[in-house]
């Protein structure tokens, strides 16, 4: 697949103390970010692996410990890095660190992750893991048919292009917008000429949205 069309998902770190305050500011930040890479239906399970990976920083390096969070995509999965430049943490799938509280954070991990290991350098520490998406791609387009058929019916409103594609302008993705909107209504149109209730429709798509159907 070429890259015209294809949704960016360019590798992105912050930095923060590991404080407990902080994993709640955190879980806020990556589930905008995952919204905004179109990945929402794994935005929970990264979340919750940040948020223990985080945990283990403050309780086997210290609170306060200047930290840093990388998100990116490994193929088709979503690739955590949670690191530190003191101290070290060295549990593994195969011997983790003996304290009840975090086996049943690695425990946590281990069942929501793909997979997940170790990061040692000489200039850093910490953990990562990779959460699978539903992805064929790196930078495609999850939610499968569904998307494939509402992107052809775009292509009948001019839109060609995703609106986050590469080198894609802000009214690219106004345009695109636009073009949602206009499908949206001339759904409910019909909708009214064959005499069913807009109200109804719209609530049966939203729930059908909400369950991931």
């Amino acid at each position: 697949m070429s890259e015209e069309g294809c949704m960016v998902r360019e590798p992105w770190e912050l930095s923060f103390p590991a404080e407990p305050r902080e994993v709640a500011a955190l879980r806020r930040v990556l589930r905008l970010h995952m919204k905004f890479w179109g990945l929402s239906r794994q935005s929970e399970a990264v979340q919750l692996c940040v948020s223990e990976l985080v945990s283990l920083v403050i309780r086997h390096v210290g609170v306060g410990t200047l930290t840093s969070l990388r998100l990116s995509m490994n193929g088709i999965r979503v690739r955590i890095e949670v690191k530190h430049a003191r101290g070290r943490m060295t549990p593994s799938p195969a011997a983790p660190l003996p304290d009840v509280e975090t086996d049943m954070g690695l425990a946590l991990v281990d069942r929501i992750a793909d997979r997940w290991g170790v990061l040692t350098r000489p200039d850093h520490h910490g953990m990562w893991c990779e959460i699978a998406t539903d992805l064929t791609t790196p930078h495609g387009h999850s939610g499968g048919a569904r998307v494939a058929r509402a992107e052809s019916m775009l292509s009948l409103y001019g839109v060609v292009s995703s609106p986050r594609a590469v080198n894609a302008s802000r009214l690219a993705a106004t345009v695109a917008k636009e073009a949602v909107i206009e499908v949206i209504a001339d759904l409910l149109y019909w909708v009214d000429a064959h005499g069913y209730d807009a109200d109804d429709v719209l609530d049966a798509a939203q729930a059908r949205f909400g369950a991931g159907l």
